[in-house]
């Protein structure tokens, strides 16, 4: 899949979550690299709401998993005011997370725009147990192609061959 068609891809994703989880506010993978480079800035947490499958594979340093079908989120954070980003495949299942933490009365929620795939795509790094890593798990069949071949990790019951 060409640049051009995954960029329009992730747009899309974007209007068609931001509709249904309209609370939710957006931070980029640009914004998000910098501000977890930025040592002055109180940081973030980083969610993670991906399967533990996909989350094995690899993951943004720091990240903990966050149970998507669990009904009573737990958030490590010492106040309602900690910022927290979260992060999935391409979007969806972290701004479902983020309008139910936003409902709980965290005030500072932010859903990565193209989580992980955009974020590997653009080669921001990864992890596999404190390691940098450049798989990820390709989510499904039809998903995966929105992340570029040479980074999808091979799963078992999951076709990563596809056009690059």
């Amino acid at each position: 899949m060409s640049f051009m068609l995954r960029s329009l891809a992730f747009k899309v994703i974007k209007r068609l979550t931001s509709r249904k989880f309209p609370i939710v506010e957006w931070i980029t993978t640009k914004e998000l690299a910098g501000w977890l480079e930025d040592p002055l800035k109180p940081q973030p947490i980083i969610l993670d709401a991906r399967t533990e499958a996909e989350y094995v594979v690899s993951h943004l340093r720091n990240a903990q998993r966050i149970d998507l079908y669990h009904s009573n989120l737990v958030v490590s954070a010492e106040s309602k005011d900690t910022p927290i980003a979260v992060y999935c495949s391409v979007g969806y299942r972290s701004a479902r997370i983020a309008q139910q933490l936003k409902q709980a009365g965290f005030s500072h929620v932010y859903n990565l725009e193209g989580s992980l795939f955009k974020w590997a795509n653009e080669e921001r790094p990864i992890y596999t147990n404190a390691h940098i890593t450049s798989l990820v798990h390709p989510y499904n069949q039809v998903w995966g192609r929105l992340l570029k071949h040479k980074y999808r990790a091979k799963v078992n019951g999951v076709e990563t061959v596809s056009a690059p």
